[in-house]
């Protein structure tokens, strides 16, 4: 039988998986209502609070959809939409994909032909980002209190490490944008692509921010990441003809 990203077994795996992760957001649903009603909380105010909390999930839902569109050329529609439909992270999972990619000699946007290239990916996609599940229960206490004491004795050092450390995460990502500058000496100026829709993202992520904050439109703020990350991903398409990308 020959090998396909979009099989319909996999479908019928993710699906199931998919359904019971609802499964279990309708169940402690159900217990938070309950819950709730104990507590003498108005119904009006329940579902108020619920119709709020669906409206706004829309926003990260729509970026989420727009990653699993850029996985799907190369890994189908069901690994993407298993991976960012549970604890997958919409950064992470399309870096980790396109360097187990270009560890077999692949880019991303190539379909997978080859059914052990493709587990290999899924593998690396998975393991990754369950190392933080893993992680989170033994570390998270023990940093959480380390940082804690610090900005107890000392604020200012206290929100340098805090700003530090983000930093450091958003650094780990800048790498993988910045990497290819370097070709530029070899007459190869695709390298700027990443670099030029990186800057057009987050001018308009300050756009809106600039707009929502002085117009206070509140669901600007909220539709800010979908926007900027739509308008990135179109900005690739000139920047790709200008410097010369495949």
């Amino acid at each position: 039988m020959e090998f396909s990203v979009n099989s319909p077994i996999l479908f019928v795996i993710v699906g199931a998986i998919i359904a019971l992760v609802l499964a279990q957001s309708v169940f402690f649903l159900v217990k938070a209502v309950k819950r709730a009603k104990q507590l003498g909380i108005a119904g009006s105010t329940i579902k108020k609070t619920i119709a709020s909390a669906a409206i706004f999930t829309i926003a990260p839902a729509v970026a989420i959809l727009i990653g699993v569109i850029a996985l799907s050329k190369s890994l189908g529609l069901a690994l993407p939409w298993l991976r960012l439909s549970i604890i997958g992270s919409l950064s992470y999972e399309t870096v980790a994909a396109g360097n187990a990619l270009e560890a077999v000699g692949q880019e991303l946007g190539n379909t997978i032909a080859d059914p052990s290239i493709f587990i290999s990916v899924a593998w690396v996609m998975t393991i990754g980002i369950a190392a933080g599940v893993v992680l989170v229960p033994f570390l998270t206490k023990k940093v959480h209190s380390g940082v804690a004491k610090i900005g107890m004795k000392d604020k200012k050092w206290g929100e340098i490490l805090n700003n530090a450390m983000f930093l450091g995460m958003i650094s780990a990502f800048l790498g993988y944008v910045f990497c290819d500058v370097g070709n530029i000496v070899k007459g190869d100026a695709s390298g700027f692509i990443p670099v030029c829709v990186m800057a057009t993202s987050a001018i308009v992520m300050a756009v809106c921010g600039t707009i929502a904050t002085k117009s206070k439109i509140r669901w600007l703020t909220d539709y800010a990441l979908p926007v900027s990350l739509i308008i990135g991903m179109a900005s690739a398409i000139p920047f790709t003809a200008w410097l010369g990308g495949n």
